[in-house]
């Protein structure tokens, strides 16, 4: 993966990278204006209204969810490309894939009487090696203002990286307080859960993950964002909900990157196409060479 370099990272990325890296979890105020994340819920209004509570005492049954949020809101596209947090994603994730993907979109309201939440980490979903490198990076944006008593997201600092591999001794948590507009931002193998819900009034968040581009994400990207919506996605966009290859050749369509779906000629029989990466170009390219000299020999 590229990388920026220091000179041209966002303002806050070097502190906002070293508490994720030291403790596994940052708070960003104010990222972004208070009127911008007022137009994203009103926008999710009807969609809160129509969806049913949950099932299971992991989601909790006090506690509305949805996903595809790129398309109940224009607004949704602001917060998932925020240069700040795709920094912070690509810095955390970048040493072990090509390209980072996102991994869901959800939509959360926690009702009174909703208790408290299942402790957890996200990176458990994928039954693989924990303490090595890490799977995903999540974002919470409170919609409204997260406090102890309306459920909070609960933090435990310093229960990431190899301390994931602990199942006991993380101490208390840290109640996330926060007001919308900013960002609560915490790596996959955070150990973390929503608080409960001991006021009259919901609470309600966003959140956005982003994982390795070589997993298999949360959010099934190509159901929630099929080609014919996806073709109104600016280009990065697309490319992030799935529409781009992870070399070397991981995600393509009939051999070339999926990202050809989204134009107005669609090949019908496209010629597949080599994505690899550089090491892996010059290997094949150093076989062929050795081939041809052997072959030329003989």
């Amino acid at each position: 993966m590229t990388h920026l370099s220091q000179s041209l990272m966002p303002a806050g990325f070097e502190a906002a990278s070293d508490a994720l890296r030291n403790q596994g979890w940052c708070l960003l105020p104010e990222l972004l204006p208070k009127n911008v994340v007022a137009a994203l819920a009103t926008d999710f209004d009807p969609v809160f209204a129509a969806t049913p509570f949950c099932e299971g005492d992991f989601y909790g049954a006090r506690t509305r969810r949805f996903g595809s949020l790129l398309k109940r809101s224009s607004h949704t596209a602001a917060f998932v490309q925020h240069p700040l947090i795709m920094a912070l994603v690509k810095d955390a994730l970048g040493p072990w894939c090509d390209t980072v993907q996102l991994n869901l979109t959800q939509a959360i309201e926690i009702h009174p009487g909703a208790p408290l939440q299942f402790p957890h980490r996200d990176q458990d979903m994928w039954p693989a090696p924990k303490g090595e490198f890490e799977y995903l990076v999540n974002v919470m944006w409170p919609l409204t203002s997260f406090t102890r008593a309306n459920g909070a997201t609960l933090i435990y600092p310093g229960s990431h990286g190899r301390q994931a591999l602990v199942d006991e001794g993380h101490g208390e948590p840290l109640v996330a307080s926060c007001c919308p507009g900013t960002a609560l931002v915490f790596l996959g193998s955070t150990l973390h859960g929503a608080g409960a819900n001991l006021t009259i009034e919901t609470r309600r968040g966003m959140i956005v993950s982003y994982c390795l581009g070589w997993l298999k994400p949360y959010e099934n990207q190509w159901l929630a964002y099929p080609p014919e919506v996806a073709r109104h996605f600016e280009p990065e966009l697309a490319g992030l909900v799935g529409y781009r290859q992870h070399r070397p050749n991981l995600g393509n369509y009939e051999g070339v990157c999926p990202s050809v779906l989204l134009g107005d000629d669609i090949p019908e029989h496209p010629g597949a196409i080599d994505a690899l990466r550089p090491d892996q170009r010059e290997a094949v390219a150093a076989h062929r060479r050795a081939q041809a000299e052997r072959e030329g020999g003989a």
